[in-house]
Order: C-alpha cells, then sequence, then structure tokens
C-alpha cells in the first residue's frame, strides 16, 4: 500500500520532517561522499530557514506552486548562511508542482531560478559550471516531468473509470427497458385476452353456460401461457439458469398461433404475406413479431371483439414492411396522438423497438375509421 496515497496527510508530515534533517544535518564530503554534520556546525540562520522549507512541504499538495516559491527562497538563504542541502527541498517541490498543480507560466520560471540556486551552490565544485548548469536542468525538469507523467496517468485512469462507469449505467438503463418492453408485452397481451374472455364469460354465463365454460377456458390457457412467457424471461435475467432448458424467442413463424389467439377472443383477422418469415435475423424477426403483437393488442383493447382487423407483411428494398389495419373507431387527441386509454405504452414500446434496428413505426387513424400501423424494419436490423 502506497501511504502517500493511504495517509497523505501523515506521509507529508514525514516528509517534511526528512528533508528538514537531511537539509541541516547532511553535508558533502571528499570525493563526493555525504556526511553528517555535527549540531556545533549548523548556523542559527540555517536552522530556523530550513525547518520553514521543510515544513512548507506539508501544504505541497493544496498549494504546490506556493511550497516551491518558498523552498526556493529558503534554498538562497542557506546558500548564503553555509547550508548545502537546500535543493532537497526544491526537487521536492518541483514534484509536487507537475503532480498537484497545474501548468502555467511560473513552472519554466521555478526551474530557471533552481538551475540558478545550483549553479550558486556548486561554484565550488571542481565541475564545469555548463556541466553544473546541465544536470541543474536535467534534474530539476525531470523531478517536475515525473511529477507531471504521474499526475496525467492518474488522470487518464480517472477517466477511464468514469467511462466505464457511464457505460455500464448505460447498458444497466438498456437493459431494464429492453425487460420493460419484454413484460409489457408479455403482460398486456395475455392480460388483454384474459380479460376479454372473462368479460365474454360473464356476459353469456346466464343464457350459454356453455359458451361461459369455452371463454374460461380460453382465460386459462392465456394465463398458462402468460406464466410461461414470464417464466422464460425472469430464466433469461438469472445468470446461473441453465440455458439450454429456455425455449426460443418467438418470431414471425409463431404469427397463426398469435392471430388464432387473437381471434378466440373476437376479433377477426387475416393475414396476407409476401414475404417468407424465414431468414431474418432473430433480433428483427422477435422485434417484428412483437410490433405485430402490440398492434393487435391495441386492436383488441381498443376496437374490442367484433372488430376486424387485417397484418400485412411486405419486403422493401432491405427491409421489412409490416402493416395492421382495423376497422375499429379510435378517439384521437390529435396527430400522432396514441388511442385514449393507453398511456402511450405500447405504441411507445413499437417504436423504440423500430428505432433500435434503424427502423420506423407510424401510427395513427385511418381515414374512413380504425387504426393503421406500419412499421419499416431494416433486415440487417443494426445492432446495439
Amino acid at each position: 500500500m502506497n501511504p502517500f496515497t493511504a495517509w497523505p496527510r501523515a506521509a507529508d508530515a514525514v516528509l517534511a520532517f526528512v528533508a528538514f534533517l537531511l537539509t541541516v544535518f547532511l553535508k558533502d564530503g571528499p570525493g563526493d561522499s555525504l556526511l553528517i554534520r555535527p549540531l556545533g556546525e549548523v548556523s542559527l540562520l540555517v536552522l530556523p530557514v530550513s525547518a520553514a522549507g521543510a515544513a512548507a512541504l506539508y501544504w505541497r499538495r493544496r498549494g504546490p506552486l506556493i511550497v516551491l516559491g518558498v523552498a526556493l527562497a529558503v534554498w538562497a538563504v542557506t546558500i548564503v548562511g553555509g547550508g548545502e542541502q537546500g535543493g532537497l527541498t526544491v526537487l521536492i517541490a518541483l514534484y509536487s508542482v507537475g503532480r498537484h498543480g497545474a501548468v502555467n507560466r511560473y513552472v519554466p520560471m521555478g526551474i530557471t531560478v533552481a538551475v540558478i540556486l545550483l549553479g550558486i551552490d556548486g561554484r565550488d565544485d571542481a565541475a564545469p559550471w555548463l556541466e553544473v548548469v546541465i544536470v541543474g536542468i536535467l534534474f530539476m525538469f525531470g523531478s517536475w516531468y515525473v511529477g507531471r507523467r504521474l499526475r496525467l496517468r492518474g488522470e487518464r485512469a480517472a477517466q477511464l473509470l468514469r467511462e466505464q462507469t457511464a457505460e455500464s449505467r448505460r447498458i444497466l438503463a438498456e437493459e431494464r427497458t429492453r425487460i420493460a418492453r419484454e413484460l409489457h408485452d408479455v403482460v398486456a397481451h395475455r392480460v388483454s385476452l384474459m380479460t376479454i374472455q372473462a368479460g365474454a364469460a360473464k356476459a353469456v354465463a346466464a343464457q350459454d353456460l356453455d359458451g361461459a365454460l369455452q371463454a374460461m377456458g380460453a382465460v386459462e390457457q392465456a394465463g398458462r401461457q402468460a406464466l410461461d412467457e414470464l417464466r422464460h424471461l425472469l430464466g433469461v435475467l438469472r445468470p446461473e439458469t441453465d440455458l439450454d432448458g429456455l425455449g426460443p424467442q418467438p418470431g414471425l413463424a409463431d404469427l397463426p398461433r398469435l392471430l388464432a389467439q387473437i381471434r378466440a377472443a373476437g376479433v377477426e383477422v387475416a393475414l396476407v404475406a409476401d414475404v417468407a418469415p424465414d431468414g431474418l435475423p432473430a433480433r428483427v424477426d422477435l422485434f417484428a413479431y412483437r410490433i405485430v403483437q402490440e398492434a393487435l393488442t391495441n386492436v383488441l383493447k381498443h376496437a374490442g371483439p367484433g372488430a376486424r382487423a387485417e397484418v400485412r407483411l411486405g419486403a422493401g428494398e432491405n427491409e421489412i414492411v409490416i402493416e395492421v389495419l382495423d376497422d375499429g373507431t379510435a378517439v384521437m387527441a390529435g396527430p400522432g396522438a396514441v388511442r385514449a386509454g393507453t398511456g402511450g405504452h405500447g405504441l411507445v414500446g413499437m417504436r423504440e423497438r423500430a428505432l433500435l434496428l434503424g427502423g420506423t413505426v407510424d401510427a395513427r387513424p385511418r381515414p374512413g375509421g380504425g387504426f393503421r400501423v406500419v412499421a419499416h424494419l431494416p433486415t440487417e436490423g443494426r445492432p446495439t
């Protein structure tokens, strides 16, 4: 565990104390060696100034540029007072500017001043002054650059984490929307059938007991089918479920069964197919079936038993065209509105499905009465 990340304030306090000890009690020895300075050799000027410069490192995260200015001033004073290790605090301050500060015009100014002070501090060395300056540039700029690179790397990691979090939220939202659509399709269609059949059974129970029993049998069948579809959907939501035991999603090949259910509920519906229902991508096949299912469910709910409907399947250029017509009466609230009482969820669901494939859905009343739903779905349904 990195102590500067886990305990930043405590780590900075320790760093400041160590920098103070090294600045005050470390001195150059023969042959580029380092020696411990006796306490009696410590200048009364260097001691408090070095303490102030080292203490400033405690705030190197909050005000790195100010800390750098203090460190440079302390180094200049220690040079005058005979100190020899004031550059250590400046190196730490330059690193802190790169790691925690922004890039501005004061950064190159601070590096320049640090190099000049290093040249002055090393004026008694045997090495040429130019060599000292070049080494100083490398060390001073390098300290700042290392901090800067670590800052950029941390920002990139944080940005990547934010993007991954946003992507996870987007995927979760899309999945919730998909689940909501599937639940709506299953529940609305089956419950609508059950409601119509139960109402018919109630209406004829006194005069036609056999007819009532037949209608209630249809209610039971629709309820079982609704439970089966809900179990299938919930099984898909459970990762630990054995997917091999799940049945396939419905498609246009299942339209005859869907139309039989609608007819059993009292709506006469015909199918005109100018295109083979097989060979479509699974997503397009499923969405096309759901659009037909939702359109017929709306016919059943709003036109009611006795209405006539027609489902037409056609093929365009790289698309399948679905048209559902009925002769019922729809109460409209204006252009593009939905039938009264639907709340708009059915048509919204159809449009969302078509949009996910790059297609369109148009739903509006017919001039002569009734309702018309037309969907254009690309046969290559773009992935989402």
